[in-house]
């Protein structure tokens, strides 16, 4: 079994683009940090994220939390091939690690890493947004993010400390197993009207408050519409 292992490390700045008064909606102006480059050398990983990165929506983005965004780089041929685009790879979905031999249906949560200097652990799946969709002009791509589970998801920090590219992330502790990202994203997206399932995970500790607070809700008969945050903008 290979280790898991980060091949790039990316940061961007926050910025602006598209034109204000446009009258197409997916050619207005939109302010993302979701544009990421490749950067070399050592650099260090605070508790919110590596230094040099952004976040433009900090509501929704960034955080403790939600300190980095890895993403598996075999993902990248599934869509190549599903949404006939050429240009998309490394760096699309705003992944601050490009990683390889690990996916969701391998990584779990609360898996704590090694990495470099830093100890890492998985906070939660990410919930893909509208700004994928924005970037490639595919109204419906953060809806097949999601529906695919090919999501990436969230490392907090538990130590900061220098990381670089090409290196191994070594499995320190697995508390939760049986809860793989693939399995959190299928309660969550999929099973929502499996409560036990649903109380089970919200009661992961080690679950980031956010999903946390979303299943108690739903526990209570509270149902938060997905079009927002899949949609947004983007649909009139």
């Amino acid at each position: 079994m290979n280790t898991p292992f980060v091949e790039h490390l990316l940061t961007g700045k926050a910025r602006k683009v598209g034109d204000p008064n446009a009258t197409d909606r997916m050619d207005r102006e939109w302010e993302s940090g979701i544009f990421k480059d490749i950067v070399q050398g050592e650099k260090w990983l605070g508790e919110t994220g590596l230094l040099g990165d952004e976040v433009a929506d900090k509501k929704n983005h960034g955080g403790p939390e939600k300190a980095i965004l890895a993403y598996p780089t075999s993902h990248y041929d599934y869509w190549k091939s599903e949404l006939a685009l050429g240009d998309i790879g490394i760096g699309a979905m705003g992944e601050n690690l490009a990683v390889s031999h690990m996916d969701e249906h391998a990584v779990c949560l609360g898996d704590t890493y090694q990495f470099g200097d830093a100890i890492i652990q998985v906070a939660q799946p990410r919930q893909p947004c509208w700004k994928p969709a924005r970037r490639f002009r595919r109204m419906d791509f953060a809806l097949r993010i999601q529906e695919s589970g090919r999501t990436g998801w969230y490392f907090r920090i538990l130590k900061e400390g220098y990381v670089q590219a090409e290196q191994d992330l070594t499995l320190i502790e697995r508390p939760y197993p049986h809860w793989t990202v693939a399995k959190c994203n299928e309660v969550m997206h999929k099973k929502k009207d499996d409560l036990q399932l649903t109380e089970e995970l919200a009661s992961c500790q080690l679950l980031a408050d956010s999903w946390r607070q979303t299943l108690n809700k739903r526990l209570k008969g509270e149902y938060k519409p997905i079009e927002n945050r899949v949609f947004g903008p983007n649909k009139g």
